[in-house]
C-alpha cells in the first residue's frame, strides 16, 4: 500500500477536488493525511472532509493549515459560490496550525509521498518548526515555470503559477531548501477536464464524480474556458472546461507512466515580488517534468473516477 498526504486549497479551482477523487479511486493507495493551505477559518478543511465523508473515508486525518490572517499571500484568495458548487451547506473545520503541521509531520515520519497542490505555505512552516524534516521527504509540488508552454496551449506568463506566485518566499525557500519533484505550469495546461465526460461522471456511482460533473458545468459558465481556450489552442480538446494541474501533480507523484522526469540546475530569483525560474549552471539540481501524454492523462483520469473498482 503507498502512503499518500494531501497538502491542498481544496475549495478553489475544481482541479483540487478532481484531484482528491482521484487519489481516492486509485487502487493501493491510502491517504493517511490532508492538510489544506491558504485557508480561511477551516473553511477548505470542511470541504476536504466533505468529500471524504461522501466517500466513506472519514477515517482520514483532516486539518487546516495556513491561514490567510497569516498575511503570507500576495491576495485574498476567493471562493466559488458554495450553492452553486456543493449539494449542500459545508461546515468549516477550524484547527490550529500546529495540528496541521503535526498530521504533515506524522506523514513524512511515516514514509508517505507528500503532494503539494496548492501554495508552498505549510511546507515553509513545517521546515521553520522542524528544520531539516522535509527535506527528507518524497516530496512533490504542483508548480513552477521554467519553460513557456508548448505551441498550441495557453501562452501563460509566470504571473500565472497561481501555487508559487501566491506565496513567493514559501516557494523559494521550499525549492531550495529541499528536494521536490516540481510538475510546473507549462506541463500542466496541456491537461483538460472535458465536456465530454459530464454523462459518464454525472452517472457514475461515485458520489464525488457526480460533484464534479456539477461543478464542472458551473466551471464552465463561470470561466467559459471552451470558447477562450478549447477553441483557440489547438493543443487542448474543443470542449476543455478546466485543467487538471493538480491531478495531474498527483499522479506524476504515484509513478502514471505518461510522464517524463529530468534533473535541471534550478536558479530562484526574487524580481519586484515576482518569483523568477531561470536554468543556471550556479543553480540546484532539481527534478522537474518535461513533458507528458496529455490526451491519455485526461483518458485516464476520467475513466479511473467511474470505474466500478
Amino acid at each position: 500500500m503507498i502512503k499518500v498526504h494531501l497538502d491542498t486549497d481544496i475549495g478553489g479551482d475544481i482541479d483540487d477536488l478532481c484531484a482528491l477523487a482521484m487519489l481516492l479511486k486509485w487502487s493501493g493507495v491510502e491517504i493517511i493525511g490532508i492538510t489544506t493551505v491558504a485557508d480561511e477559518g477551516g473553511k477548505r478543511a470542511g470541504y476536504a472532509k466533505y468529500a471524504l465523508r461522501v466517500s466513506g473515508r472519514e477515517n482520514v486525518p483532516v486539518a487546516a493549515g495556513a491561514d490567510v490572517s497569516l498575511g503570507c499571500y500576495r491576495f485574498k484568495p476567493g471562493y466559488p459560490i458554495e450553492e452553486k458548487y456543493w449539494p449542500e451547506p459545508v461546515s468549516p473545520l477550524p484547527g490550529s496550525l500546529d495540528d496541521a503541521l503535526g498530521i504533515l509531520r506524522n506523514s513524512i515520519e511515516q514514509g508517505a509521498i507528500i503532494i503539494g497542490i496548492g501554495p508552498f505555505t505549510n511546507f515553509f512552516l513545517l521546515d521553520k518548526k522542524y528544520p531539516g524534516l522535509l527535506s527528507q521527504a518524497n516530496l512533490y509540488l504542483m508548480g513552477g515555470y521554467i519553460y513557456p508552454p508548448r505551441q498550441g496551449f495557453p501562452q501563460w506568463k509566470n504571473d500565472m503559477d497561481y501555487n508559487v506566485q501566491l506565496d513567493v518566499q514559501s516557494a523559494k525557500h521550499v525549492i531550495e531548501m529541499c528536494n521536490p519533484t516540481l510538475v510546473p505550469l507549462n506541463i500542466t495546461v496541456e491537461t483538460s477536464l472535458r465536456r465530454a465526460y459530464l454523462r459518464n461522471l454525472s452517472q457514475s456511482v461515485n458520489p464525488l464524480a457526480k460533484i464534479i460533473a456539477v461543478q464542472a458545468e458551473e466551471c464552465a459558465r463561470d470561466w467559459n474556458n471552451e470558447e477562450k481556450y478549447g477553441k483557440t489552442c489547438v493543443g487542448l480538446p474543443d470542449d476543455t472546461i478546466n485543467f487538471q494541474h493538480d491531478s495531474l501533480a498527483c499522479a506524476v507523484a504515484l509513478g502514471w507512466e505518461g510522464a517524463e522526469i529530468d534533473s535541471v540546475d534550478l536558479r530562484l530569483e526574487l524580481k519586484n515580488s515576482w518569483l523568477t525560474e531561470t536554468i543556471d549552471e550556479f543553480g540546484k539540481l532539481t527534478k522537474i517534468v518535461t513533458s507528458i501524454d496529455g490526451k491519455s492523462f485526461n483518458d485516464f483520469w476520467a475513466d479511473l473516477l467511474v470505474r466500478d473498482l
